[in-house]
């Protein structure tokens, strides 16, 4: 058996940039049909495959929105702390980057930080409310923090950046699963070796969040069971990189997230070979630069 790169090989390194531009390339793709039906988005281009802005948001081509904004404000966090992900200093990032009045913000996001500004507490209550995909789409600082390490401390790991703003416990199982998911594919596992490391053991606990079994799932609401279910829908029937993210933005809904988890996973699954230029050419600079720093250097620091 040959053994798996290690977290600061040249090929692991490669994977993580993938999936960091993948999550700002599906983010950005997405936003311009986010809140839309499929219907809407036939009537208005056909198949979306092209990042040009606008939606809802009026977004300039290229431009990102909270998915991958919040998710670059971890990993500033990660790096500062050395490596470690400690609740209060999530807190104070994400509280930070709210402050900056970003172009978008949930409402789950919104409240439980509010509540962070009044207390000081950097964990919100458990709430079966908050099943949503808010934490989930932030996951990847942490992967990429945390690779190589023990199962229990990529738990706790994730269990602090979600809880911030999201105390739930179907949203902490997404959260896990993402995270080892891209950890695996980092290692290049392939996706049926990833799922069958993991979809299980999910699935034994929330059966709901199985996919397979499961009609097409047409515009995914920001409930993280939807977001999970589209997802991976799209990776396991997609063609490569850019038939799987057509395919899940073109779902409509929350499609900017779905888009921007998909991204994560299928450019730690295919690499940057697969990411089509045209893509990366619309890519705000500023965010595509700021990726492929923050994979490279969360990656040095799980390697040390």
């Amino acid at each position: 058996m040959t053994p798996l790169p290690a977290a600061g090989s040249g090929a692991t390194t490669a994977r993580a940039e993938a999936a960091y531009l993948g999550l700002a390339l599906g983010d950005a793709l997405g936003a311009t049909v986010e809140f839309m039906t499929p219907r809407e988005i036939v009537h208005h281009f056909g198949v979306h495959r092209e990042i040009v802005g606008g939606g809802w948001l009026k977004l300039r081509p290229g431009q990102v929105t909270d998915d991958t904004s919040m998710s670059l404000a971890l990993g500033e966090a990660i790096l500062a702390n050395g490596g470690s992900v400690v609740p209060l200093a999530c807190a104070e990032a994400f509280d930070a980057w709210m402050r900056r009045k970003p172009v978008d913000i949930g409402n789950t996001v919104r409240r439980n930080l509010v509540a962070f500004r009044q207390t000081g507490v950097p964990v919100a209550p458990s709430s079966d409310h908050d099943a949503g995909n808010g934490a989930a789409m932030r996951v990847l600082p942490v992967a990429l923090a945390t690779l190589g390490q023990s199962p229990a401390a990529v738990s706790a790991a994730v269990q602090a950046q979600a809880h911030v703003t999201h105390n739930n416990a179907v949203s902490d199982a997404v959260c896990q699963f993402l995270t080892l998911a891209v950890q695996d594919l980092l290692r290049g596992c392939s996706l049926a070796e990833t799922l069958s490391h993991h979809l299980g053991s999910l699935l034994a606990v929330h059966p709901e969040l199985s996919f397979r079994d499961r009609p097409r799932r047409e515009n995914p609401s920001g409930w993280v069971v939807e977001t999970l279910q589209a997802v991976l829908q799209g990776l396991d029937d997609g063609d490569g990189f850019e038939d799987c993210l057509v395919d899940v933005v073109n779902r409509g809904g929350d499609a900017d997230t779905t888009g921007a988890i998909a991204g994560m996973l299928a450019g730690a699954l295919h690499g940057p070979q697969a990411i089509p230029r045209r893509w990366l050419k619309a890519l705000d600079p500023g965010v595509a630069s700021q990726c492929r720093e923050q994979a490279r250097a969360l990656l040095q620091m799980a390697a040390r």
